[in-house]
């Protein structure tokens, strides 16, 4: 047998620009990319990366993979006090499985890899990069830029374990209540549309399932977003928006 190798070293690792995003807080945030088309992000490049010159040819991609850190993720300080399983939603909060077979936000090195359309770019002053479909918090520091290439990293053949498509959503409603707040903000169609799209995601605890007389909140843009889980004629699981409340 090979002796064990060497212990590595720590890499050093800067932050090539932040996120702005609809998305002030955790909850809520969409658990995979793509599923709320409807959200808004920008990539800002901070010094010295904000050079346009970095993003010479960009352009020409419709897709990016960005790096990032889970940044509201708790840090682990000692790497031996790391946890191997986690609880995936996908899976009901209540079954474990690896964590590397997971795309759990608690992992040892809090690292996240999210693929984003790239809708525009802006090098008027420094580098702002307009995305869409982003599943990023506000704030998020972002690590690295690569083009999507879909010849090399489009796989339809692959397996794809406990998660082979994608999540069921559920029936999204408004009160007369909200639909008047959203009548009087010029974003009134998009922040709607968004709001439903994160909603029917069902962005509750996984253990929670079918009605609740919990009122629960999730912020988006400048809104607190306030809903609740009912069972509709058909005996389905809606979620109605009863308010929407400044931040």
């Amino acid at each position: 047998m090979n002796d064990l190798p060497a212990p590595l070293d720590a890499f050093h690792l800067t932050p090539i620009g932040i996120i702005e995003s609809d998305f002030p807080d955790k909850f809520g945030i969409p658990r995979q990319p793509g599923l709320a088309t409807a959200a808004r992000a920008s990539l800002v490049l901070v010094p010295p990366f904000d050079d346009p010159l970095a993003v010479r040819g960009l352009e020409a991609f419709s897709h990016l993979w960005l790096t990032f850190v889970f940044h509201l993720s708790p840090e682990q300080p000692d790497p031996a006090r790391w946890t191997p399983l986690v609880r995936p939603p996908r899976l009901g909060g209540n079954t474990r499985v690896g964590v590397f077979a997971s795309r759990s936000t608690h992992r040892p090195n809090r690292l996240g890899l999210s693929l984003v359309e790239l809708v525009d770019i802006n090098t008027t002053r420094g580098v702002r990069l307009r995305l869409r479909g982003a599943d990023l918090v506000d704030g998020t520091p972002i690590l690295d830029i690569k083009p999507y290439l879909p010849w090399a990293e489009s796989r339809p053949e692959a397996h794809a374990g406990f998660a082979p498509e994608p999540p069921p959503t559920l029936a999204v409603s408004l009160s007369p209540e909200a639909e008047a707040v959203l009548a009087e903000r010029p974003d009134g169609d998009a922040l709607r549309e968004l709001i439903r799209q994160v909603l029917a995601q069902d962005p509750r605890p996984a253990y929670r399932s079918g009605a609740e007389a919990r009122v629960y909140g999730v912020r988006l843009r400048d809104v607190d977003v306030r809903f609740q889980a009912r069972i509709d004629a058909t005996g389905e699981t809606r979620l109605e928006v009863v308010q929407i409340a400044s931040i």
